[in-house]
């Protein structure tokens, strides 16, 4: 039985990777590192949503906006969740779905440290426009409050999801998890897959 690659792409050599997870998990820092090894566009749900000041996308214009880059990209990285606004229709169309699944006390450290970093004026906004303040995190959806409540309910979705589509059945997602070594060995992996894919175009 042959080796399931680190990413899958398509027969025209296009990647179209849908990166899941709870918030705080690594999504956005994972999508980056993929997009500078493969060279494809890294898109976050988070900047299609939101507006400048907080303000929510409709349904409608958040669909329209996810659309019109998968439309005009035939290769892309896409991270985050908003399934219930239509963020899966992305996923429909992936090669690969990755599932970031680190331990909870890992990501939840770092989501107050990031959290703590934004308050400061030190770490980037999810969204331009859409500043850390202490009126935002006394709101009732806080991105603190978010991490803890869609834990549970995110590990039983995507686990569920990862039990009909997982590599290993012959699907496309993938879950990693652990304390950060398997996810350094598997970008890797894909380091070492797109040399090799680009050392054989040379050849040909």
């Amino acid at each position: 039985m042959s080796a399931i690659p680190p990413l899958f792409g398509d027969s025209d050599g296009n990647y179209r990777i849908r990166i899941v997870g709870n918030s705080g998990v690594g999504k956005s820092t994972l999508g980056r590192q993929l997009s500078k090894i493969l060279g494809i566009p890294y898109f976050g749900l988070d900047e299609l949503f939101w507006k400048p000041g907080w303000e929510k996308s409709s349904a409608e214009e958040f669909q329209g906006k996810l659309n019109k880059v998968l439309s005009e990209h035939s290769s892309w990285i896409i991270d985050g969740n908003y399934s219930s606004k239509g963020g899966n229709l992305a996923r429909g169309i992936s090669t690969d779905v990755v599932w970031l699944d680190p331990p909870f006390v890992l990501y939840f450290y770092r989501i107050i440290v990031r959290t703590s970093l934004r308050l400061l004026g030190l770490g980037p906004a999810c969204s331009p426009g859409c500043e850390e303040t202490i009126q935002s995190l006394l709101a009732w959806d806080n991105i603190i409050l978010l991490c803890l409540n869609h834990h549970q309910p995110m590990r039983t979705r995507e686990h569920q999801n990862l039990l009909q589509s997982g590599v290993d059945i012959g699907g496309n997602m993938r879950r990693i998890g652990g304390w950060g070594s398997d996810l350094t060995n598997w970008l890797e992996a894909v380091r070492q897959q797109e040399q090799t894919r680009l050392q054989l175009e040379r050849v040909e």
